[in-house]
């Protein structure tokens, strides 16, 4: 299981595509140090620029939406998020950012009453997020065995060398 992890958050609303989390002019390259410059530009210009190792993008319903590009996870990824935390996920989205070892977190409440800048304390192993701003503790979803370790092995294709002994 992952480490408690900490850091500032960056908040976005409903239906956060994939087109505003890496827009295409930039699918032209799968390389994830490029796509991470480009990450969030056309909802939030600064968030490459500002986003910091083990931050986190919250968001609220419907987060990855649009198209079906695994570029969308990468670039989350390679900008060294912690976690995304929405309300829900597009279900390709979903399952993009499980292969690529990208972790999401479900949570009903934590979107709403959490701000730009606020500092976040996410426990995965025992499904708690704490908001260390406003000193408020919200439950999340906790993964099977199988898909955190799919998820810590950094996404399917290193969980399937390190099953087949690659």
């Amino acid at each position: 299981m992952r480490n408690l992890k900490s850091g500032k958050c960056f908040c976005y609303g409903d239906d956060v595509d994939t087109d505003v989390i890496i827009p295409a002019r930039y699918l032209n390259t799968s390389d994830p140090e490029e796509l991470k410059k480009h990450c969030m530009e056309d909802i939030d210009k600064n968030f490459a620029s500002e986003v910091k190792e083990n931050d986190f993008i919250v968001a609220k319903d419907n987060f990855g939406c649009g198209s079906s590009r695994e570029h969308a996870p990468i670039s989350i990824k390679a900008n060294k998020v912690s976690a995304v935390i929405a309300k829900s996920f597009a279900r390709i989205f979903y399952r993009n950012a499980i292969n690529i070892g990208l972790v999401i977190v479900e949570s009903e409440t934590l979107p709403d009453e959490t701000k730009t800048g606020d500092e976040l304390e996410m426990d995965l192993e025992n499904g708690i997020i704490k908001n260390l701003t406003t000193n408020k503790t919200y439950p999340c979803t906790v993964f099977p065995k199988e898909i955190q370790e799919l998820i810590d092995a950094g996404g399917l294709v290193n969980y399937t060398k390190k099953k087949m002994g690659v």
